[in-house]
């Protein structure tokens, strides 16, 4: 054993020790961290703008907008709720079990271990935090080290604002995450791709360790005819902004295609093209508004989906790179082949295919062909489509005439089903994944049924029979007085 292992199966050790001391189970603990989280948020966003920047090349805007807004929203939600969250909930316990009264409590459930991803390094590696802080965990939280400027500042700030005893940054690359991984955890939140979510299933199984799984897939957008011009230019415009706009769809709930009728398909290109130039420029790299690649790898891989000579020919705009400054141009492809791998695997990545078909209806049964995406979007004003969409697919969400605007609601819960991810968080949400909801049950010590004998007879046993059917059981045990027999 290296002393990397010695020094991270100290830390977890510690961790364990810390958490049973019952500190960070106390309100004032929790809404201490909270607010500590807001102080760093607001006290640092020059240094953390700069670390994304220097790490995405995402724009002082793009940074606020998409990260630290998002933290701070978050944090205050959690810090005006935590109270109300950890208050047990009474329960209605049934006449079955006359006289008891029970209630739920949530409880943390000890030493956490978080993963998150390097598309949105600060949002996605604090807000996980957030709810583990709020229902009273420690946590262990390792970033991405494919974004070294934010998980340096992670590792180096966080331990001035927060209760060191409690939470801990550790940095590294893959060699770490095995590492880590051979020790039990009582949670593990990972954010990332399936492949990699794979092995921290396998994991996790060797301990029975309870597991979040935030993942992604091929995001469809459905584009319904919309008859009003101004309706049609808005969801044009929506389009462009949450594939291009939001780190360059480096994004796992980013737009991967688009499903529209053939017939109108010419019309939305155009327009397509028009909000891009409209919205990001004619010299993309010069203006720096749009996010670049992560890093070279991701870059080949991209540029290795528009090689295939037939998806190259479908082309219609973009498609122009730039190696020195892993920039591709937002780039638009008219029906590639679907068996390509632009179309069997997540794009993350600036290339929007889109795909004709002659009824729009039938965009259902080309999303259930295909493996279950995080969020489906749909722009219609049709009600009943709306409805045939919700009850015909499945999908962590459903957005009708909008775009990414559900990760920032707090009040519905994110996350994927199927191999799109499992769990969920945001808000309460966020504050029940790092919980365990335990039953409370409070009886007397009066009024017991006594296993006599003879048997009871038929008639007394079709009575406990109904009262069961009823849920009356234990009136009826009372009046019928039957811990006597015959």
């Amino acid at each position: 054993m290296n002393n990397n292992s010695l020094e991270l199966e100290e830390t977890v050790k510690e961790l364990g020790q810390y958490f049973k001391t019952g500190k960070t189970k106390s309100v004032t603990w929790r809404k201490n961290q909270l607010q500590a989280i807001l102080n760093l948020v607001r006290e640092n966003e020059d240094a953390i703008s700069k670390a994304l920047y220097q790490d995405l090349g995402k724009h002082p805007v793009e940074a606020y907008r998409d990260e630290l807004g998002g933290v701070e929203k978050s944090a205050q939600n959690s810090l005006d709720s935590v109270e109300k969250w950890m208050a047990p909930t009474k329960s209605n316990i049934p006449l079955l079990f006359f006289p008891a009264k029970g209630e739920v409590l949530p409880e943390p459930l000890g030493v956490v271990l978080i993963f998150s991803s390097w598309n949105f390094p600060i949002m996605l590696a604090l807000d996980p935090i957030i709810g583990a802080i709020s229902a009273g965990n420690v946590v262990v939280i390792k970033p991405s080290d494919q974004a070294p400027a934010c998980s340096s500042f992670l590792a180096n700030t966080l331990p001035q604002y927060l209760d060191t005893n409690a939470i801990k940054v550790i940095e590294g690359g893959g060699d770490v995450c095995e590492q880590i991984l051979l020790h039990k955890w009582d949670k593990i939140f990972f954010t990332g791709s399936p492949r990699v979510a794979r092995i921290v299933m396998t994991s996790a199984a060797r301990n029975l360790t309870p597991v979040t799984l935030e993942l992604g897939g091929k995001c469809p957008a459905i584009f319904d005819h919309l008859s009003n011009p101004s309706d049609f230019k808005m969801a044009v415009k929506r389009i462009v902004g949450a594939k291009w706009g939001i780190c360059s769809g480096q994004a796992c709930i980013g737009i991967d295609y688009l499903l529209v009728e053939e017939k109108y398909s010419s019309e939305v290109i155009e327009l397509l093209k028009k909000f891009i130039r409209k919205f990001y420029g004619d010299n993309m790299v010069e203006s720096r508004v749009l996010s670049r690649i992560i890093n070279k790898q991701h870059f080949e891989r991209l540029c290795n989906l528009l090689k295939d000579p037939l998806v190259a020919a479908s082309i219609v705009h973009g498609g122009s790179i730039d190696e020195t400054n892993l920039f591709i141009e937002p780039t638009i492809l008219l029906d590639p082949p679907l068996d390509a791998e632009i179309m069997t695997e997540e794009i993350f990545g600036p290339l929007l295919p889109v795909i004709t078909v002659n009824k729009i209806q039938e965009s259902i049964g080309f999303i259930n062909s295909r493996p279950k995406p995080l969020t489906i979007y749909a722009f219609t004003k049709d009600d009943t489509f709306k409805r045939k969409i919700v009850a015909e697919t499945s999908s962590g969400s459903v957005i009708f005439n909008d775009t990414l605007v559900q990760f920032l609601c707090d009040t519905l819960p994110f996350g994927g089903v199927g191999q799109s991810g499992f769990g969920r968080y945001h808000g309460k949400y966020s504050f029940d994944t790092f919980s365990h909801e335990k039953a409370v049950m409070h009886r007397h010590l009066c009024l017991e049924i006594e296993p006599r004998y003879p048997p009871w007879n038929k008639f007394k046993l079709e009575f406990i029979r109904l009262a069961y059917r009823l849920n009356y059981f234990g009136l009826v045990l009372h009046m019928l007085g039957l811990k006597k027999h015959n």
